[in-house]
């Protein structure tokens, strides 16, 4: 069994590491944020983002790359991953001028492999492109190599800043993804939903409730499952 906590779009609501460290003494699990937890932007940076703190204060093990991690500027992109004790993953954002990615393509943690969608802030060959140097990708083209290159039995999670309605599509797109947990439209689902056999997760927004997804492995299916799901409440509603 694998347990997975997961939120998204905090937008600098803080108070959430007790919490987030008294549920997971209690049922240890791995903890992920699909992205928008500061409260800069892609073109508005601050020096100090006293978030930070809190997420390694509660031991995120990874973050994607929401639009207000992202910046347009690579050195505002890598001080802000450089501040972070917990990695940034995104597979479909390129940089063109072959500098060192201040974030991970894909990642490993324990047994589950991860990788990271963010909304795309411009077309591809844009003039933006150019003077930035950095290529989003259709997320489905992203994915679906590393998708398909995993043996079966090996649990594949994606971290997503795309939105609901874009979550549907890159499921349906690539049915290998064992679980997708999402954010940026800042739905609150109960349940999860599915496209086809893949769960999709969405927390809501402002640190309101945190995720709980327990995998487990069908053999006759041949692909992991949820047995249990919960929304957790966090912080109090502001």
């Amino acid at each position: 069994m694998i347990r997975i906590y997961h939120t998204s779009d905090l937008h600098a609501h803080r108070g959430i590491a007790p919490r987030l460290l008294a549920l997971r003494a209690q049922r240890p699990g791995l903890l992920f944020d699909c992205g928008d937890s500061l409260r800069g932007s892609q073109s508005l940076y601050f020096r100090d983002e006293p978030m930070i703190g809190e997420l390694d204060a509660a031991g995120y093990d990874a973050q994607a790359i929401g639009n207000r991690e992202f910046h347009y500027l690579f050195a505002l992109l890598r001080a802000r991953a450089r501040r972070m004790a917990h990695p940034l993953v995104c597979t479909n954002l390129e940089d063109t001028k072959g500098r060192p990615l201040p974030f991970a393509r894909s990642l490993r943690v324990g047994d589950v492999h991860v990788l990271g969608a963010m909304i795309m802030q411009y077309r591809d060959g844009s003039a933006w492109e150019r003077i930035f140097g950095w290529r989003f990708l259709d997320p489905w083209d992203a994915i679906a190599p590393y998708a398909a290159a995993l043996p079966q039995g090996e649990p594949l999670v994606v971290l997503s800043h795309l939105g609901l309605k874009l979550d549907c599509e890159l499921a349906a797109r690539v049915p290998r993804i064992d679980l997708l947990l999402g954010g940026h439209s800042h739905d609150t689902l109960q349940e999860p939903r599915y496209v086809g056999d893949v769960p999709i997760v969405h927390a809501g927004p402002y640190g309101r409730y945190v995720s709980r997804s327990e995998l487990v492995y069908d053999a006759g299916r041949g692909r992991f499952a949820i047995a249990d799901f919960a929304l957790v409440p966090l912080l109090e509603a502001s």
